[in-house]
Formats: structure tokens, sequence, C-alpha cells
């Protein structure tokens, strides 16, 4: 009788493992102060305001494409800040802090990912220094907003976060749907890719209930997390194929949210399909949402903005190549356009907001 052959049979592509510390100890490490918990819950509270009609002001989710370079956001967090505080009576602003990119093919995957910018694949590096610059952010007031892409990272930053996306690539995913129920902030769910909103619709049905599904405990060991529902999910219209912030396309949105039973709360993101991905065009989108705002429209809960310290984007190449403040990603709005932008549209809407259901 012939013997098998002693044949490996599993790992088979892996070519390593390294243990990555536990979600416990980096927030020992790097612990959560009273100032930035303050500004997390009050963040989370507002937003949920806003989604429940109790505070009339917009959410505007606004900063880089991506997260690179730490001292590069902050500097933009400083400024935003300051806008915010000027700006308070008509808008909520919460930065846009994205440490994880999903990708088409391949490429750059975040900060967490690889954070000095090589293939080395630091990624406990990266928690480190995403926890840290969240940490700072906080710190001078200002809430944070992110996609949750990894089922994992949450349990390392969302303590942090006042606001996240499941994106377009994700929606679909019954993994982010179950992690999307039980997270903490309020949840923007985006239509998929080709602009189909059933799909939206579908998860925001699904992240609203109980799930349970294999994750990490505190300790980074296995476990079965069970979730209550995330009642604070919205739809985040991002276009597809074609755009879809026009009224007609938020008004078909709004219907199919009521048809479901769900609240119509929509965010319109002015990039990526909405904007054929052009900055330039994302002013031209905001002030569309703007004008619908004015003219009564009353599902419209807010608007995403990509927008860095300067115009555009940048090739990446290495670290000391590259200019301060450009994206690495999408292409993004310069700080003073955005500033313009914020500022005009605040002075659009006096009066108009105070006066919304």
């Amino acid at each position: 009788m012939l013997r098998p052959p002693r044949a490996r049979i599993k790992d088979l592509n892996v070519t390593r493992q390294e243990r990555l510390i536990a979600p416990e100890e980096l927030r020992k490490d790097l612990p959560l102060n009273e100032r930035a918990a303050r500004t997390v819950l009050e963040g989370r509270a507002a937003i949920q305001r806003i989604l429940d009609r109790e505070d009339r002001r917009l959410l505007v989710v606004v900063g880089p494409c991506s997260i690179h370079d730490p001292a590069a956001a902050l500097d933009y967090a400083g400024r935003l800040a300051a806008l915010a505080r000027e700006l308070d009576d008509s808008f909520l602003l919460a930065m846009r802090v994205y440490f994880e990119k999903p990708r088409t093919t391949v490429g750059w995957k975040g900060l967490i990912n690889d954070p000095d910018l090589d293939d080395t694949f630091q990624i406990e590096k990266g928690l480190r220094i995403a926890r840290k610059l969240l940490l700072d952010l906080n710190e001078l007031g200002l809430p944070c907003a992110t996609e949750a892409l990894d089922p994992i990272t949450p349990q390392y930053l969302s303590d942090l976060m006042s606001w996240s996306a499941i994106g377009a690539r994700t929606t679909e995913s019954q993994t982010h749907r179950e992690m999307a129920s039980g997270l903490s902030m309020p949840v923007g769910i985006k239509n998929g890719t080709d602009g189909n909103r059933a799909i939206a619709i579908h998860a925001l049905l699904a992240v609203s209930q109980p799930h349970a599904f294999l994750g990490i405990d505190e300790t980074g060991r296995c476990a079965v997390t069970y979730t209550r529902g995330n009642r604070y999910a919205h739809m985040v219209l991002r276009g597809g194929k074609a755009p879809n912030y026009d009224s007609v396309a938020v008004a078909l949105a709004g219907e199919e949210l009521a048809k479901a039973g769900l609240a119509q709360n929509i965010m319109i993101d002015c990039s990526h399909g909405n904007s054929g991905k052009d900055p330039a065009r994302q002013p031209l989108v905001f002030a569309d949402c703007v004008r619908q705002v004015i003219g009564g429209n009353r599902s419209i809960a807010g608007m995403m903005l990509e927008s860095n310290l300067e115009w555009g984007s940048q090739p990446l190449v290495a670290r000391e190549q590259l200019r301060y403040g450009v994206s690495i990603t999408d292409a993004c709005m310069d700080w003073a356009a955005t500033e313009k932008l914020l500022r005009a549209s605040r002075d659009e809407l006096k009066g108009v907001l105070s006066g919304r259901a």
C-alpha cells in the first residue's frame, strides 16, 4: 500500500505571521484623556441630534482623501478647528481622517498598513501613529471621521471616532454590515461604485439589526461579537456611472428610504462619482446641495469634501521628495478654496437652517 506524500497542507501561500499588540495594550500606551473623550462624545451626540432633526445644522465631513503625513494633518486640523468654531451656527465640521484605502487592484493601502510608504508594512507602527494623531485632533476639539475598512482596526481606534463610513466597495459586504451594526458612532453607508442605491438600502436595513460575528476582543483573542444594531446609519450618495447629487436623485433616494421604513437622512459626497474626481467640481456639487436646502429640501443632513492644504495630488515617491500638504491618493481642493466655500455657504444659509423641520 502506497503512503501519501508528506506534503504541506496549510499556509501554502503564507510567508510569515507576526503577533500584533492587543487593543487594550495600545490604549494603555496611548490613553484617551478627558479632553479628547469629551470631543468624541459631544461630536457623536451632535451628529445624532442632526440625524434626529433636533440640531438643524448640516454635518460637513471635510479633510484629506487619506492621511500620509501626520504633521501636515495636524497643520490642516488646526485651521479646520478654528473655522469650525467660526461656522458653528450652521455647520458641524468633522475632519476626514482616513487611514485605510480600499484598492481596485493594488496600491498604497493607507497609513496603518504602510506608514513608511515603502512597502515594509509596519502595521503596529501605523496603528500607533494613527492613534496618536487621533488623540491630538480630538484634543483640539475637532470630531474625527473615517472609513471602517478592516474589521479588526476599530478595536484599536473607534473610541476616538465620532463618525464612520462604509465605502462603496464594501457596502455589499456582510462582514462590513455586521461590523457597522456594532460601531458606537453614526455610520454613513455609501451607494455602490456603479451608483446602485438599492445596495445601500439593503445595507442600512442590515446594519440596523442585531448580529453575531467573529472578531477579536480587547485582549486580541478571537471572540464572537454580539451587536444590537446601529440606529444612526444613514445613506451617502457618492455618485457612480453618473452623478447622483441633483434634486431628482436626492428626492428618489428619499422616497426609497421612506418605502423601506428608514429615516430620510442623506449625505452627499461631493467627490468621487459626483465630481468625476475633479476637485474643481466639488464646490459646484456642494453649492447645489446648499441650494437644495435653501429650496426646502429636508433630507440632506450633510456633505463630504476631499480637501488638503494644497491643491491636487501627487504620485507616491520617496518621502523626502513628496510635496508638503498634497494628497498621494485622490486629488483634493486646497485649504483656501475650502475655507472660501464654507464661509460663503454659511452666509447663504443664514436664516434658512433655523426653519428646517
